[in-house]
């Protein structure tokens, strides 16, 4: 008869002294700590791999190292992931980029109105997706506002960690404490909850990045600029019907300072326009001649207003909101060499369209219909996105690819986005439903509205970023079964002589340590055990320690790796690691000084 490992790991625990699981457990947590912190391994590993040990170990049993998948907090993570990628598929946040960014006139008011709306925002929209969703935003603004991204992409990463801090759902580190909360004690937050400590907090945080913030900061480029591509593309554009830049200037239609992008002319009733002055009035059917890199292209054909100047373009089969941009370089064996795209009938043999056209660097400027094939020519292709797995292994065509989120936004139903996402916000805030259930609706009719597709919903949601919340749950348990987290509680009491206050003190350093070393999931999820046993040793409240491990959890701005969106910024921003140091720490200081100065007066720390 076999018998089963965990059986045998089992029997092994039970002949060893009484501690040995908890060492055992904390030994593997300080494990994950070392690798996290100087490793390239990514969490979601790091932390998986830490419980297949201690599931294989018999320190957990299946059940218990699966639950995080089945947390509220989890699913709820997942499901704003969606929310927030439904606000950029339909073309929200570039509407808020335009009307709230505008054009600053000094370095310090750039950064203002930078930070102020991104911190407001954060606050009901998860902060990974918005700064994921901002960078190009950031990026165009750098350009068109000359200020260096070093200057602006730090504190975008802040400003949006400060403003999660503001409501429950603003970041995934509330959510996750939340969700270890209700499985721990049955009862959660509510919304606005933690707003007594975190608003404050990140008002203080907010006027440090602003008056702070420029002198601190490099002057420097990005690593790797999006934007420098050798091969200059050149792209027609037309003035559509009811178009918002219609009867508008070059320079007030915001078509002038386009990053990367040059108009090279205009062609109105068969008449050509050249060297276009920034006060040249757009009408309605004007065609106009672009030229500049495949980013600054893609960029172009998500201004609302403008559309490719072919009619090519909506006799497709494919709903255009389910299209997408595709590379191809033509080939020397391709059959329409010699001809124009208009005698080509290329839409008809091939169900794409060409928008752009590049050639070995030279700046073409006639209309795009009236262009030759030529071998080595590179295409961009509006077609659905089938179209490059289909063509990959053609003969007419080198290196055929998908442009990454390249489809064209669905800017009729912005507005239905925003008051959508503002519902859900209002419903939670007066405790009518749960977070989750009122995401799953709004994510529902997101979808049912066709303001995000059901293939964008699957690639939307950050699949490492739930494994490894999930996985620090389960070590969670077994911190907590094992009596590793009485252990580091007893310690932490021990230390601060069972003073409550200076015993708040210290887990909120250690969360703030933990967090700048590894991740603020992972650290909110290790460090919420230790923090309700310190609450349960002293006979006092636990709300005091769950709000200041939330703080902690999200305060990681001393290090890139302490929160991700500090390195979702690092390459855009071309940073080193020194300049998250000279601005994190201080920052680290200030937070913590207004917490733990301000949660014992919300929370008083009473016998529970």
């Amino acid at each position: 008869m076999l018998i089963q490992p965990i059986l045998v790991a089992q029997l092994f625990w039970d002949r060893l002294p009484e501690n040995a699981p908890s060492i055992f457990t904390l030994l593997i947590v300080v494990a994950c700590f070392g690798l996290l912190a100087f490793t390239t391994l990514t969490p979601d590993v790091i932390l998986v791999g830490a419980v297949v040990v201690l599931l294989a170990t018999g320190v957990l049993t299946t059940p218990e190292s699966l639950a995080g998948l089945a947390n509220e907090g989890v699913v709820t993570v997942a499901i704003l992931f969606i929310v927030a990628a439904a606000v950029q598929e339909t073309g929200g946040v570039d509407w808020i980029g335009r009307k709230v960014l505008g054009r600053p006139k000094s370095l310090r008011m750039g950064v203002t109105r930078l930070v102020l709306p991104v911190a407001g925002l954060s606050a009901f929209v998860n902060n990974t997706p918005l700064v994921a969703m901002l960078i190009p935003a950031v990026t165009d603004y750098s350009r068109k506002s000359q200020i260096p991204a070093s200057k602006l992409m730090i504190p975008l990463s802040y400003a949006a960690v400060l403003g999660g801090v503001m409501t429950l759902i603003g970041t995934s580190t509330n959510l996750v404490v939340q969700g270890m909360l209700i499985q721990s004690t049955g009862k959660g937050m509510g919304m606005f909850d933690i707003s007594w400590v975190g608003v404050p907090v990140a008002i203080v945080g907010v006027l440090y990045l602003i008056f702070f913030s420029p002198w601190l900061l490099p002057n420097r480029n990005a690593a790797l600029s999006t934007h420098d591509d050798p091969r200059e593309y050149t792209v027609e554009m037309q003035v559509e019907r009811d178009s918002h830049v219609a009867n508008k200037s070059i320079e007030a239609a915001g078509l002038r300072h386009l990053p990367g992008l040059f108009l090279a002319e205009i062609h109105r009733d068969g008449v050509s326009i050249p060297a276009v002055s920034p006060q040249e009035t757009l009408l309605v059917g004007d065609r106009l001649l672009f030229v500049g890199a495949m980013d600054s292209v893609k960029e172009l054909h998500r201004i609302r207003g403008l559309i490719p100047a072919t009619d090519d373009v909506f006799q497709l089969t494919t709903p255009r909101p389910q299209r997408c941009l595709i590379e191809a370089v033509v080939s020397n064996t391709c059959p329409l060499l010699g001809k124009t795209i208009r005698e080509s009938r290329f839409r008809s043999q091939y169900n794409a369209v060409v928008v752009a056209i590049a050639r070995n660097g030279s700046r073409l400027r006639q209309k795009i219909g009236n262009v030759e094939f030529q071998a080595g020519d590179v295409l961009l292709l509006e077609a659905h996105p089938s179209f490059a797995d289909q063509h990959r292994n053609s003969r007419d065509f080198f290196l055929v690819s998908e442009v990454s989120e390249s489809s064209p936004p669905r800017h009729d139903r912005a507005l239905l986005a925003i008051g959508l996402l503002l519902a859900m916000v209002v419903v939670v805030a007066f405790g009518w439903m749960s977070m989750m259930m009122a995401g799953f609706i709004t994510a529902g009719l997101l979808l049912l509205s066709h303001c995000i597709s059901l293939e964008r919903m699957r690639k939307c949601i950050s699949w490492d970023i739930l494994i490894a919340i999930a996985a620090s749950l389960a070590l969670g348990t077994a911190l907590e079964k094992t009596g590793g987290a009485r252990m580091i509680a007893e310690s932490i009491t021990n230390l601060a002589q069972a003073d409550a206050w200076w015993s708040l003190v210290l887990v909120y350093v250690a969360t703030v340590i933990v967090t700048e070393v590894i991740t603020n999931n992972a650290a909110a999820a290790l460090m919420f055990p230790f923090a309700m046993q310190v609450s349960q040793t002293l006979e006092v409240s636990y709300m005091p320690f769950v709000i200041a491990v939330m703080i902690a959890a999200s305060s990681g701005f001393a290090t890139p790796i302490g929160y991700q969106t500090n390195l979702m910024v690092y390459g855009p921003g071309g940073y080193r690691f020194s300049d998250y140091v000279k601005v994190g720490v201080p920052l680290d200081i200030l937070i913590g000084v207004v917490a733990l100065t301000l949660i014992p007066i919300f929370y008083p720390l009473i016998k529970s």
